[in-house]
């Protein structure tokens, strides 16, 4: 991947007294209480939702000839030097692959793609295990593009990149090889909810938001709703009534309505609206024989889901708001995700029982050193 030179980035000045303010030294990074957080052990997740979308193209590639069609059409490899799929096996060996969400649609024509979601999943067939950590959108880490390089958002990595450079930013943050990657666009989602005639959820609050098209509202009342696809994709996006973990886990409170109902496919009409839904708005580097042999590993074993959540805090720099994760939190969740692909060894933070403090330090690699960063309380 060729390199560029650094973006030169517009620095807005500062009085005397903000650039004081503003300086941030190492021991204020250390927060005064120590933040318990414990890995949450999830039995539906958006990773299930996943393999239930395989579990269904698998399933209806021997009925449908349509099938074959979306796979070819799903195809789309990614140009990167390295041979780490050269001997996978995806029915006996672990894999990662990080998944995608991304907000854009021939509906909102944007100029340029961001991802909106950024999970990063690991599958072992050996443990029988799927381990999932979401990302937090607005990361701030290194990326490397041919059209910038420099520190930014993780999600902006999609836009100066795409593929490749999601890639290899998630892989610089996370020191995990990824095997392959899966996107879908919001439309995919939305249709997906419609063919299955909504999805119930818990609405936490009376809210109003854009759709995915930016171009209408949703409004929602609190309690218990029926959401049809426009209504179950804005409670899953919206960022304005609570933070980004508690958006993190309406994903996947959504997520697991679809899988519930998803699962219970039992019409070929239905299967075949769902194959329609991806058509045009599912990609991958894995081919069909590939994705027949994931999907074959989900279906004739039973695995169990450990979802992951960074401890983390926010920052303004320049005007933008970003996301620093905690070194230990990043190093555990690395090591985690590690082991479970055969990549490091057990050691005393995998001991049963054992609970996760972090030290609230920021790691450097997700925080700017210039003393320009203001920490939001």
């Amino acid at each position: 991947m060729s390199k560029k030179t650094k973006r030169n980035r517009t620095k807005r000045n500062l009085d005397k007294n903000d650039a004081t303010d503003s300086t941030i030294t190492r021991s204020q990074l250390r927060k005064n209480n120590k933040v318990s957080w414990w890995p949450r052990i999830l039995k539906t997740t958006v990773i299930v939702f996943l393999c239930g979308v395989l579990a269904a193209l698998a399933y209806g590639a021997k009925v449908f000839v349509e099938t074959d069609s979306l796979l070819e059409n799903a195809y789309q490899p990614v140009k990167r030097n390295t041979t780490i799929n050269d001997d996978i096996d995806p029915i006996k060996d672990p894999i990662a692959i990080l998944i995608l969400g991304v907000d854009n649609n021939d509906d909102r024509q944007l100029e340029s793609t961001r991802t909106d979601a950024m999970l990063l999943a690991t599958v072992s067939p050996i443990t029988q295990k799927i381990s999932l950590v979401s990302i937090p959108r607005d990361t701030y880490t290194q990326i490397n593009s041919p059209t910038f390089v420099g520190m930014e958002k993780i999600n902006a990595a999609y836009a100066f990149g795409e593929v490749e450079s999601s890639i290899d930013a998630v892989e610089n943050l996370m020191n995990i090889p990824i095997n392959y990657y899966m996107t879908v666009d919001f439309k995919a989602f939305e249709e997906i909810v419609d063919v299955l005639d909504g999805v119930e959820a818990e609405v936490p609050v009376d809210f109003v938001e854009q759709n995915a098209a930016g171009k209408e509202v949703v409004s929602l009342k609190k309690g218990l709703q029926k959401l049809n696809g426009e209504e179950a994709l804005a409670f899953a996006r919206t960022r304005k009534i609570d933070n980004d973990v508690m958006r993190g886990s309406r994903q996947q409170e959504i997520m697991q309505a679809v899988l519930k109902k998803g699962m219970k496919l039992g019409s070929v009409t239905k299967l075949t609206e769902v194959m329609t839904a991806l058509d045009g708005h599912f990609w991958t580097d894995m081919d069909m024989a590939t994705m027949m042999k994931v999907a074959q590993s989900g279906i004739t074993s039973s695995y169990d889901f450990d979802s992951y959540i960074f401890s983390w805090l926010s920052f303004d720099y320049y005007g933008s708001s970003m996301v620093g994760l905690h070194g230990d939190s990043l190093d555990y969740i690395s090591h985690r995700l590690r082991l479970s692909l055969g990549l490091d060894e057990a050691d005393e933070r995998d001991v049963e029982g054992y609970e996760f403090v972090s030290n609230g330090l920021i790691s450097e690699k997700t925080f700017p050193l210039d003393g320009m960063a203001i920490i939001n309380p």
